[in-house]
């Protein structure tokens, strides 16, 4: 791999500003200043340091952000901020969301660079679980909560999986729900209680889990972490 793109793809700075930075002097390899961007080294058997900083290269990073609402889940647009603009600290460029929560919806987004586990993650024969509270208004019924346990049709042509639902709190002003499904279509849970009643529209959706992960309740909205070994290893054992 060429200095250059190792230094590029853990979010030093852009593969340009790099080549004109190691010429001039700012990169060591093995405490040895080197001066060419296309030299070749060998992940983990360099120490690479730049502006006197330790550069460790991942081939894949994982992390758990506590999705607020107003942020879109996406890796970039022109108007409105993404997930990826809350990063803080340096982070590579090929970071990515795994599935998407909308912008007035909130809770776990994992974001990765892992393109075959996101996959899985997101695939419905994967049967990966993901958990919402849901806030609607008014009084949800035991009958209607049936309805999306059988797997209620929420659009002309699409019918939901069989959900897992119990209300956590239900009165004339409005409810609280739990609901465990193992797909992700478009606005999928605010169709699914509109399909039980026009009146149900979603007021609150946040994800709590998703596969065995679950949201650290360290997380302030907007915040992020990186994913423990033994969480990923948890993602990666689900299948």
């Amino acid at each position: 791999m060429r200095l250059d793109k190792y230094l590029s793809d853990m979010g030093v700075e852009s593969r340009s500003v790099l080549k004109r930075e190691i010429r001039k002097g700012l990169v060591k390899i093995n405490g040895e200043i080197v001066k060419d961007p296309s030299m070749e080294v060998q992940p983990g058997n360099s120490e690479i340091v730049y502006k006197d900083e330790p550069i460790h290269y991942e081939e894949f990073s994982y992390y758990m952000m506590n999705k607020p609402v107003g942020v879109l889940s996406s890796t970039e647009d022109r108007k409105q901020k993404t997930v990826l603009d809350l990063f803080s600290d340096k982070h590579r460029k090929d970071l990515f969301p795994v599935g998407r929560l909308d912008k007035d919806s909130e809770g776990l987004l994992l974001i990765m660079n892992d393109g075959a586990l996101a996959h899985k993650l997101l695939s419905p024969k994967m049967h990966i679980e993901k958990k919402y509270l849901v806030e609607i208004p008014g009084k949800i019924s035991e009958e209607e909560l049936d309805r999306l346990r059988q797997g209620i049709q929420y659009d002309t042509d699409l019918i939901a999986m069989p959900a897992k639902a119990r209300c956590l709190s239900s009165t004339e002003e409005g409810s609280r729900v739990e609901v465990i499904i193992m797909e992700g279509k478009f606005h999928q849970i605010k169709k699914m209680f509109l399909a039980l009643s026009t009146d149900y529209v979603v007021t609150k959706l946040q994800r709590l889990s998703m596969g065995p992960l679950h949201l650290d309740p360290a997380l302030a909205p907007g915040e992020y972490r990186k994913l423990s070994e033994e969480e990923v290893q948890a993602l990666k054992n689900c299948f």
